[in-house]
């Protein structure tokens, strides 16, 4: 397994696409059936092989992560070749909240001189698409390409 298992929850929203996943793989509804009561190890194979193929798809369309703290925010842009970075922080002593857009605009906007503000790139550490899944583990969310052009504009 690459990645991860698709929760219940995400298998719900993918039925359709898994049973035509198991059409595609020679298992149809009896074959499927029959699998999950006498041969559960094969059985999960599938579910392993289909949420590895759905999270591959999901994480290539994927080109701007970030990750908010009160304390900082930073948002990830993953390119071909390298992620940048763009980071703030709030500087020691500062009481300046940066866990919403909202704080964030208010903070650049009033308070810039108690921030710190860096961009950054580096190459891939590993494929572009499991960087991308360990930094969706570690509490990073989707984001989009508004907002990092609006911070891209405040540097």
């Amino acid at each position: 397994m690459k990645y991860r298992n698709l929760t219940l929850e995400e298998l719900e929203v993918f039925a359709e696409d898994f049973k035509q996943f198991l059409i595609v793989n020679g298992v149809h509804a009896e074959e499927w059936e029959e699998m999950n009561k006498n041969d559960k190890a094969k059985a999960v194979k599938f579910v392993e092989l289909f949420s590895d193929t759905v999270l591959q798809k999901v994480y290539e369309k994927i080109q701007f992560l970030e990750f908010r703290a009160e304390d900082s925010c930073m948002v990830f842009k993953f390119n071909k070749e390298n992620i940048e970075l763009i980071s703030i922080s709030r500087k020691e002593g500062s009481n300046v909240s940066l866990e919403t857009p909202e704080s964030i605009h208010e903070a650049l906007k009033n308070s810039p001189e108690q921030l710190t503000i860096f961009k950054t790139q580096t190459n891939y550490s590993k494929e572009r698409e499991m960087e991308v899944h360990d930094m969706i583990q570690q509490g990073c969310v989707h984001s989009d390409q508004t907002f990092w052009d609006s911070l891209e504009k405040v540097l």
